[in-house]
């Protein structure tokens, strides 16, 4: 059969299969990010059914996908927005980056996969999937929540760290030694300033020069700008997905608006087929050997999230109950872990596989300790105050009264909870 008619063939098949998938997962209430690793492990290295004539094709759908997810994520924030996030949110940043990379980083070494590995794994359990965590905030009608501020302020820096982060790993992933790697930290720095600082003062201007009244027109200018600023910080070792952030970032407004209207099926079409592809390099035989490092590591980061969260909300003066809701949030990973992922592979094929079955139980377990932890907590509390009740009637009837007698901070703290209800 005409390479080209297989080509069609398999590619219809494989959009297809995610369409389905994608709207199964839907109707359960799960994310598709899952969905869509399982199926580039059917059709991978060792699966069911290895594709043969629209791998290549897929590795370039890929790329455009990390290319998309990280412009749409820039379109969603202003400049001013990223600042004022900086000043308010950067302890916030510092307290996530010290809990939830540091247990990647140390599971890299007790794995004996380097240095340069174990920044790669510190990225996969850092960051948070913003998509995921977003859409469960919408589903929980929790957006109107005084904690929602918080975590939004809390992903914020995380997706403008990847601007730092990114170019360091591409550094080391090249082996650029210590030279090279400063240089490239140095250009990384340097652009995001100007970036920010350009957006600060001259975004109406960028905006309206690349405004269009005619959709056609705005996304082939911002697509093709894109791609070609992304091509050109690849070129620089600065991370081709940080270039597409920072093209994000400089547009506002009303542009910034249409063009993520414009762009928004595109991004979705590809970040699928990129999921897809990482499943692809992974062998499913791979998996149950970094299956039980994977669950550790799960159960490890899960804990430091709703820490984070809890820290976060607290200098906010959120309430116990907010508190426990933003950090059940925060757990999810999914898209940016596959990236950095994607990226480090590169020192350890081991990576692959390890963060694979990482962030498939992370993307699962994020809407369900979003909704759960802080009825989990709630209810172990009463369970532990009932045993204390059963041991000491009298001492807990004198703690009761000494209770009431107190002014509520909790109630002050956070009077509404996430059903609009008082707490």
């Amino acid at each position: 059969m005409h390479d080209t008619t297989v080509l069609l063939i398999e590619l219809g098949a494989v959009i297809l299969g995610l369409g389905l998938v994608g709207r199964f997962a839907g109707r359960i209430g799960l994310s598709p990010i899952p969905l869509y690793l399982l199926g580039g492990l059917a059709f991978g290295q060792g699966g069911l059914f290895p594709l043969t004539a629209s791998e290549e094709f897929i590795e370039v759908g890929a790329e455009i996908g990390v290319i998309l997810l990280l412009l749409l994520l820039g379109l969603e924030y202003s400049a001013s927005e990223l600042v004022t996030s900086l000043k308010t949110q950067y302890p916030s940043g510092m307290v996530d980056f010290a809990l939830n990379a540091v247990p990647g980083a140390v599971a890299a070494l007790l794995l004996g996969w380097g240095p340069v590995a174990a920044v790669g794994l510190a990225g996969v359990t850092w960051i948070s999937s913003s998509g995921v965590v977003a859409k469960v905030l919408t589903d929980l009608g929790r957006l109107g929540n005084r904690e929602t501020p918080v975590i939004l302020g809390v992903l914020v820096i995380e997706d403008l760290s990847m601007a730092l982060y990114l170019p360091l790993l591409t550094a080391l992933v090249a082996g650029l030694g210590l030279a090279g790697t400063s240089l490239a930290m140095i250009v990384a720095v340097g652009t995001v300033g100007i970036v920010l600082f350009a957006a600060l003062r001259f975004g109406r201007h960028i905006s309206r020069a690349v405004s269009s009244d005619t959709p056609e027109m705005l996304l082939l200018v911002v697509l093709g700008l894109t791609l070609l600023i992304a091509g050109i910080a690849a070129k620089l070792q600065v991370s081709a997905a940080v270039g597409a952030f920072l093209v994000g970032i400089a547009l506002s407004g009303e542009t910034a608006e249409n063009a993520r209207s414009l762009l928004t099926p595109l991004r979705d079409l590809f970040a699928a087929v990129f999921f897809v592809f990482f499943g692809l390099n992974t062998a499913p035989a791979e998996i149950p050997p970094v299956l039980l490092p994977a669950l550790a590591l799960a159960a490890v980061t899960v804990v430091t999230k709703v820490l984070t969260g809890w820290y976060a909300a607290g200098r906010a003066k959120v309430g116990g109950r907010g508190r426990l809701r933003a950090g059940g949030a925060l757990v999810a990973r999914g898209e940016f872990s596959i990236v950095i992922a994607g990226l480090a592979a590169g020192t350890d094929p081991r990576i692959t596989p390890l963060a694979t079955s990482y962030v498939m139980i992370m993307v699962i377990l994020g809407p369900l300790t979003a909704r759960w932890t802080e009825p989990a907590v709630g209810g172990l509390k009463r369970l532990m105050d009932a045993r204390r009740t059963r041991r000491d009637p009298a001492g807990t009837d004198a703690a009761r009264c000494e209770e009431a007698a107190l002014p509520n901070a909790e109630g002050m703290a956070d009077p509404v909870g996430g059903t609009g209800h008082p707490t």
